[in-house]
């Protein structure tokens, strides 16, 4: 797959919208669009408005390894579905209570979070829908795993996963979760999300809220 630069993350969610389109098909309801945030929003709301899809977020928090927080070592869902990246636990030889106060810290920050973006609002119903998972991109994957993970518990009847870039290798691995993975460009070798981005500003809470708001008031409708 041809590696691309997307001028930012609202150009690479129209180029992914139509991808995520081609892929679905005839649809009989309007899948949902299930957006992590933050930076997955904007991307999210994109792909929202081409399929006339409902956007809401997804809650995950990365669980970062004690002295070094941007090697991930699991993840944590909305739901409290926690997935672990064994290896990196076993390599580093991490103990558990070290992974529980991480998990409890994270925990904390997904609820505030979620109390930030969905105020009062409940999660919406999945059971028997199509999800579809969507990300600005995925190194490791931790996070978008134990996304997937949690969503499984709900019952969709399809769950696809949706980023503009991602490792070769990530993808592999979410395709033996996900009953479809999405993915414009898989750069090789793969350094950082953002260097597929030449603007990877940090998305902001302010910004989560206003595309949520700009979402629910526009009623997407089928393009």
């Amino acid at each position: 797959m041809a590696e691309r630069v997307f001028r930012d993350r609202a150009e690479a969610g129209r180029l992914l919208a139509e991808a995520v389109a081609e892929r679905l098909g005839p649809q009989p309801a309007a899948p949902l669009v299930l957006a992590l945030p933050r930076g997955g929003v904007p991307v999210g709301f994109e792909v929202a408005g081409r399929l006339g899809a409902p956007l809401d977020v997804y809650l995950v928090r990365k669980l970062g390894v004690p002295g070094q927080p941007e090697l991930a070592m699991g993840a944590l869902a909305s739901g409290g579905v926690v997935a672990m990246n064994e290896e990196v636990v076993s390599r580093l030889g991490i103990p558990r209570a070290a992974i529980e106060q991480v998990a409890e810290a994270e925990g904390r920050e997904l609820a505030r979070r979620e109390q930030a973006y969905r105020g009062g609002r409940p999660p919406p119903e999945l059971e028997g829908r199509t999800a579809v998972l969507v990300d600005d991109g995925l190194a490791t994957g931790a996070t978008m795993r134990a996304a997937v993970e949690s969503v499984r518990r709900r019952k969709p009847a399809r769950l696809v996963v949706a980023v503009p870039t991602a490792p070769f290798s990530t993808c592999q691995e979410l395709a033996g979760q996900a009953d479809d993975v999405v993915v414009l460009t898989t750069p090789e070798p793969f350094y950082a999300v953002g260097c597929s981005y030449e603007d990877f500003s940090p998305t902001t809470d302010d910004e989560v809220r206003e595309l949520l708001d700009r979402a629910s008031q526009k009623h997407f409708t089928r393009a």
